[in-house]
């Protein structure tokens, strides 16, 4: 599932955006389904625009509420009367996404103490790792996640330490349950502060299964990100 709200805070219309002949929430629906590996792709959106945006190109998309806060609650709204085991949600600005890291994602539910997972990619440059925009995420020795923050974690207190920074990646897959009872939590104080959804698993005691994927591109939160991933189409 895609969820994909037109109003963007930071880069409103922003899954609109041409990038190279499509748009970007045509890439990414384009890229999931491409992946063969699920009985089926669904946008799931506020936006008359992004339905018939996918609808008039064949795909499918159903019409939500538009006041979710998050993009978890707009998929469980469309997956709550679903017969389904695990849910993969898609960022619609995620328009790199590939098989084999999705595959890996979907193989931490071999493991039936996993309830949600997501995926992490390493960072090695320092302006990214310093950007608000790059949410970064600190793991156990079991990859289960501790922390996800927009500010630099871990911070490198001991300069001589060699640190390993990962950029949160925008998709996450639950088992059904887990997902609806994440709508049915308040919005948790951590989540308020960072703007991070996933937070409000960790409030409630539930950690992420990290994965970490080779480099999936960009995720499109502002203008810049639109320019960075337009060269790397080009590349």
């Amino acid at each position: 599932m895609i969820p994909a709200r037109y109003a963007a805070t930071r880069f409103p219309g922003k899954l609109m955006q041409l990038l190279g002949d499509k748009s970007v929430i045509r890439h990414t629906y384009d890229a999931a389904l491409g992946t063969g590996l699920f009985d089926e792709v669904i946008v799931v959106t506020d936006s008359d625009i992004i339905y018939n945006e996918i609808t008039g190109s064949g795909g499918k998309a159903v019409m939500s509420r538009k006041e979710h806060e998050s993009g978890s609650d707009r998929i469980a709204e469309a997956a709550a009367d679903m017969d389904v085991d695990i849910i993969v949600n898609v960022q619609g600005d995620t328009p790199f996404v590939k098989r084999e890291p999705l595959e890996k994602l979907l193989l931490q539910f071999d493991d039936s103490t996993v309830q949600v997972a997501s995926m992490m990619q390493i960072l090695t440059k320092q302006e990214e790792i310093d950007d608000p925009n790059f949410v970064k995420v600190a793991v156990d020795k079991n990859m289960n996640s501790l922390f996800f923050s927009r500010s630099v974690v871990p911070y490198p207190r001991d300069k001589n330490f060699p640190t390993t920074y990962y950029e949160h990646i925008g998709v996450y897959a639950f088992r059904k349950q887990a997902l609806l009872n994440f709508t049915k939590w308040p919005i948790t104080p951590l989540e308020s502060a960072e703007k991070i959804e996933c937070l409000r698993y960790l409030e409630n005691g539930i950690p992420l299964r990290m994965v970490v994927v080779d480099y999936m591109g960009v995720e499109i939160d502002t203008p810049e990100d639109l320019e960075r991933a337009a060269k790397l189409m080009e590349g």
